[in-house]
């Protein structure tokens, strides 16, 4: 039975998890998410039994959106994607993650502006800066991944309230990963 990694941005979003379950912090947005999964990865000796779990905080690009989300596809928002395939080549800027329908945005922007939390619903309902990152380098390894996020904030001029919020997803993000039959 797969072993879960999970893998969060900072400490504060995994202080839930319990103690036996191994977590790696990495830091924010996707460079430093890729680098450190990566350099990880590479160390370890028993990949075969490791399942990817990126827990996080998103923003809502919805007004309705609230809760824990499991998603099923991440794309990449800060990339030419189409200028990349327009030069013939793939920009990989959408990965399937799983089954369910929950679209997540991730990009090195922490979205407070309307405008560009506007232009991001149209094609998500969250938004984070590790999540794709950290899918990527799952695939690139072979590894099974699963992308957990509970809503902090709406992505908008609140999302500047993340320290004092982030407990409230914490703990949601931890019992999701205690109910999990791993």
């Amino acid at each position: 039975m797969p072993r879960p990694l999970v893998v969060a941005a900072t400490a504060a979003e995994a202080a839930h998890v319990p103690r036996e379950i191994e977590v790696l912090v990495t830091g924010l947005g996707k460079t430093a998410a890729a680098a450190v999964l990566a350099r990880h990865l590479a160390t370890r000796p028993d990949l075969a039994e490791v399942v990817v779990v990126n827990l996080g905080t998103a923003g809502a690009l919805h007004d309705h959106v609230e809760g824990l989300f499991e998603v099923g596809t991440v794309i990449n928002h800060d990339i030419s994607a189409d200028a990349i395939r327009a030069l013939g080549y793939d920009p990989r800027e959408r990965l399937t993650v799983g089954p369910g329908e929950t679209v997540l945005a991730s990009g090195d922007v922490f979205v407070t502006d309307p405008v560009v939390r506007a232009g991001l619903a149209a094609r998500a309902q969250l938004v984070d800066m590790e999540g794709y990152a950290v899918a990527f380098v799952a695939q690139e390894f072979g590894l099974p991944c699963r992308l957990v996020k509970h809503v902090s904030d709406n992505a908008d001029e609140g999302a500047m309230d993340w320290v004092s919020l982030v407990d409230r997803s914490a703990r949601a993000l931890g019992e999701w990963v205690t109910n999990q039959a791993w």
